[in-house]
């Protein structure tokens, strides 16, 4: 995020003044002061105070490297899992070890399908097995029929019964509750627009369910998502949960931040590449940025390090 600027009679209102244009707490900002008011005769001050102010950079959580196994490691333990099944066919007659291989098989595979995530039964399915010198449903193709199962299954998932209004009065209950067990003094209120849900919460002392960058207000919300809609059986509707108006302040100091960056890129000429930024921030920006003139963006890079880039038109 770039630095703001701001003057004024003191250092406290020079300093309101640059939390009211990044739209965040005091916490989440970081300050420079450039100039500071002169004493002057009879207790008066003499200038203006200014001072430099940017949102505090969010921490990037570090990538852990997973290690692979090393090609010689894998090859003798897939050679020494294998030998017991050589062995075993051996000791069988060749018409009994082909039929007893192919039961095996798709017993085996039955009991991993039966069992779902959650781990309920499901209903078993037949699988068609061939005689001597056939090939078991457990290959390449008995992948592929799991994989257009499963997307049948998706394809015929039964159309939830539950309103937006009774998943959004569920979000209600669930954020005043919260509240509460936050110790805070406020309410919750729903506005339903089709299928777009939008609880806005007002009190006083709502900061504990922001967070620094608005990152306990994204776990907040991911929980409520999971209390109304998973619970209900709801995937159609679309819920949004903003604490204290912290989304609209962000969205509106994001604007202004990609309007400024827009006119250096017009000025310049060369593309610029903006600091890492969440998934919604990003959209705020990228949205923004398409009301300018002379400018595109793009998203590069992987998160936690995805970041907008702007470039000339």
């Amino acid at each position: 995020m770039e630095w703001v600027e701001t003057t004024a009679k003191t250092l406290e209102e020079a300093r309101e003044a640059a939390l009211d244009q990044l739209g965040v707490g005091a916490d989440e900002a970081e300050f420079d002061v450039v100039e500071e008011p002169k004493p002057g005769l009879f207790g008066r001050t003499r200038g203006q105070a200014r001072l430099r102010a940017r949102v505090k950079p969010t921490p990037a959580r570090p990538k852990q490297e997973r290690r692979r196994k090393p090609k010689s490691e894998a090859k003798s333990s897939t050679s020494r899992s294998d030998k017991p099944a050589k062995s075993a066919k051996k000791t069988l007659p060749d018409d009994q070890s082909t039929d007893d291989a192919a039961a095996s098989d798709s017993s085996e595979q039955s009991d991993g399908d039966d069992r779902n995530d959650d781990g309920g039964a499901k209903p078993s399915r037949q699988r068609s097995s061939r005689g001597r010198g056939g090939q078991s449903g457990k290959g390449g193709n008995g992948s592929n029929n799991n994989n257009q199962e499963k997307r049948m299954s998706n394809d015929e998932r039964p159309e939830s019964t539950v309103t937006p209004q009774e998943v959004g009065d569920a979000a209600v209950s669930f954020m005043n509750e919260l509240v509460t067990a936050f110790g805070a003094t406020g309410e919750a209120e729903l506005t339903v627009d089709g299928i777009e849900l939008d609880v806005q919460v007002r009190g006083d002392d709502l900061g504990l369910l922001v967070g620094p960058g608005g990152r306990t207000l994204n776990a907040v919300q991911d929980l409520v998502r999971v209390a109304a809609q998973r619970r209900l059986g709801d995937h159609e509707t679309r819920l949004r949960i903003d604490v204290a108006g912290y989304r609209e302040r962000r969205t509106i100091a994001l604007g202004k931040f990609a309007a400024d960056v827009a006119a250096q890129v017009r000025d310049s000429g060369s593309a610029r590449s903006l600091e890492p930024m969440t998934s919604a921030d990003r959209k705020v920006i990228h949205d923004a940025l398409n009301e300018e003139d002379g400018v595109m963006s793009s998203s590069s890079g992987e998160d936690p390090y995805r970041r907008v880039v702007v470039e000339p038109a």
